[in-house]
Order: structure tokens, then C-alpha cells, then sequence
């Protein structure tokens, strides 16, 4: 299923992170992975959060936006997504927030959420596991996990912060422009 979509679907989601956990075998340390969601999360841990071995971890992907009030769709190379996760006692869970942007056109501070293709869900899920593997089993982080799509820059128009929540909120990818 190919998906160039501008609809936000945690469904997607969470097929793909399990297929990668349970089918490539991702994650095989014999713990139970979850995929959950959060619209509310930021990327701040407390100190109590932080001792109960919560981390984040701030993803910066291609994805498609499609305003909610007027139908203008457009692309973002800074579609932020944020994860949160730990293990306790065999049970691992994530949590996952998507940041929205709002339409230019409208000005209406509406934010819509982004849609990603199956590429763009499967890399940034795969980053996500390399820093599982690393904070909390470990493992060497991998410098580089096989894919060019990091050096391969997609250029959309210049990043425009007033309309992004994630800078709103202090946390968007800090890119070297």
C-alpha cells in the first residue's frame, strides 16, 4: 500500500512499527513493544519521568499537509514527530506525538496533521528502534542505517516557523540551513 497521503493515520502507524518488530525482527530481545499516541506531549522528561527510565527521541520526515478549512495541500520536509518511550518489566511502550502546521492561506492557527508515505513511516520508525537498541539495550548505535534518504535533502519551500507548532513549541528539528 503506497501512501503519498495528507491523512494522519496512527493505524499506519502502528502496522508498520509492528511489522517491523515482529516480522524483520527489529526488536529481538523477547520484550513486548507498543505504539501508542499523544497529542499533548512535549519533548521535556522530568526528573520523576527520567528515574522511571523514560527518553525522547524528535524526528524530523518528509510528510504532506492538507488544510482542514480550505482543502490547500503542501509539503513539509519539517514534519516533526515526537517519541517518548521506556521498558519495565518486559512491557515496552512508545509514545507518539505528530506536530502539525498551519495553513498560510488561512491564518486560521488551525494545525493540521501531517500524512507520510510508507518510506518516510518505515525510516523514521527505524531511527526510532536504533535508539532503543542503544538507551535502553545497549547496542552500538549504527551510524548510518543503510538508507540515503538522510544525505538525499528534499527541498520544499523555506520553513516558515510562525505556521509550525513544533517551533511554536520550541522543539522543531534545529537544521543547519
Amino acid at each position: 500500500m503506497s501512501r503519498g497521503s495528507t491523512d494522519w493515520s496512527p493505524g499506519f502507524w502502528r502496522d508498520i512499527f509492528d511489522e517491523l518488530l515482529y516480522d524483520d525482527n527489529e526488536l529481538n530481545y523477547g520484550d513486548e513493544w507498543t505504539l501508542n499516541f499523544n497529542y499533548t506531549q512535549t519533548d521535556e522528561v522530568t526528573k520523576e519521568q527520567r528515574r522511571k527510565g523514560w527518553k525522547v527521541y524528535s524526528h524530523c520526515a518528509y510528510g504532506k499537509f492538507q488544510c482542514g478549512s480550505c482543502g490547500k495541500t503542501w509539503p513539509s520536509a519539517r514534519a516533526v514527530v515526537l517519541f517518548r518511550y521506556r521498558l519495565r518489566g518486559g512491557r515496552g511502550t512508545v509514545i507518539m506525538r505528530p506536530f502539525g502546521q498551519a495553513c498560510r492561506r488561512c491564518q486560521d492557527e488551525e494545525f493540521d496533521l501531517p500524512g507520510f508515505s510508507r518510506k518516510e513511516v518505515e525510516h523514521a520508525l527505524l531511527r526510532l528502534i536504533s535508539k532503543i537498541r542503544k538507551n535502553i539495550y545497549g547496542e552500538e548505535e549504527e551510524s548510518d542505517d543503510g538508507s540515503s534518504t538522510t544525505s538525499n535533502k528534499v527541498w520544499t519551500k523555506p520553513h516558515e516557523k510562525n505556521l509550525c507548532q513544533a517551533c511554536l513549541l520550541g522543539i522543531c528539528c534545529q537544521d543547519d540551513d
